[in-house]
């Protein structure tokens, strides 16, 4: 098995080196990864400018970096391994990726590309403090992960959220959960402006979800689709205002 593994947080973050670590065990890997961190790029690609690709070893890994974003990592990827990868992997992210984070992720936007280029994408992700996540403990429930998705391939593209110290595994959804909006005004050293723009939840979180799952310690496995439409309004308009 070929398993072509990216991420957003750059080809020195942690994460990546521990996810090929895990998939070795499955395959020969590849890491393709942007130089610099690319965090909350969401699915940018490069389309004004070319773009380079630099062979960078991490410890026993063929990893190259690229200047762009995790998306144009997946691209070029695949190109240079001649299309014939069997998955691609993304992460593991220093910050989780739930709910309404699915839209600005860069670390599933890698896995999406995948999708858009007829393979298979997972992405990983791991709440993050002030310290480093501990992989040492997190790695047991990435080869659990891998174990349990790799063979069912029907399942093209997935979201895995694994807490620290795990207790279990959920299939879950994703959280739909409502934000507030809030942009914070201040000043840098200098005395200009400038602004932080943040969000907090005016909703619970709903049991089931991928949110839920990680609140409560279980690793998260969200099946996701590229395909946006609403099914529902999309019948509803058809029956009140036809073509």
């Amino acid at each position: 098995m070929r398993i072509l593994i990216a991420n957003d947080d750059g080809i020195y973050s942690p994460g990546i080196l521990a996810l090929a670590e895990a998939a070795s065990q499955f395959g020969e890997v590849r890491i393709v990864a942007p130089d610099v961190e690319q965090s909350s790029m969401g699915h940018a690609i490069t389309a004004s400018r070319p773009l380079t690709y630099r062979r960078t070893p991490i410890a026993d890994f063929e990893a190259y970096r690229v200047n762009g974003t995790p998306a144009d990592c997946v691209a070029l990827g695949l190109f240079h391994w001649d299309q014939k990868v069997d998955v691609v992997l993304s992460g593991i992210n220093l910050g989780t990726n739930l709910g309404n984070s699915a839209w600005h992720s860069g670390t599933l936007a890698a896995a999406k590309q995948a999708v858009l280029f007829g393979c298979r994408g997972i992405a990983f992700s791991t709440p993050v403090t002030r310290d480093e996540p501990d992989f040492s403990t997190i790695k047991p429930y990435v080869q659990k992960s891998l174990e349990l998705l790799l063979p069912e391939k029907d399942l093209s593209l997935l979201n895995v959220n694994i807490p620290v110290d795990a207790k279990g595994i959920r299939w879950t959804r994703q959280s739909l959960r409502h934000y507030d909006g809030k942009v914070v005004p201040g000043t840098d050293p200098m005395g200009r402006e400038h602004y932080w723009f943040t969000v907090k939840p005016v909703e619970e979180t709903e049991e089931g979800t991928d949110r839920w799952a990680v609140d409560q310690g279980y690793v998260s496995i969200t099946p996701l689709r590229l395909d946006l439409t609403n099914e529902e309004e999309l019948d509803k308009a058809k029956s009140r205002v036809p073509l």
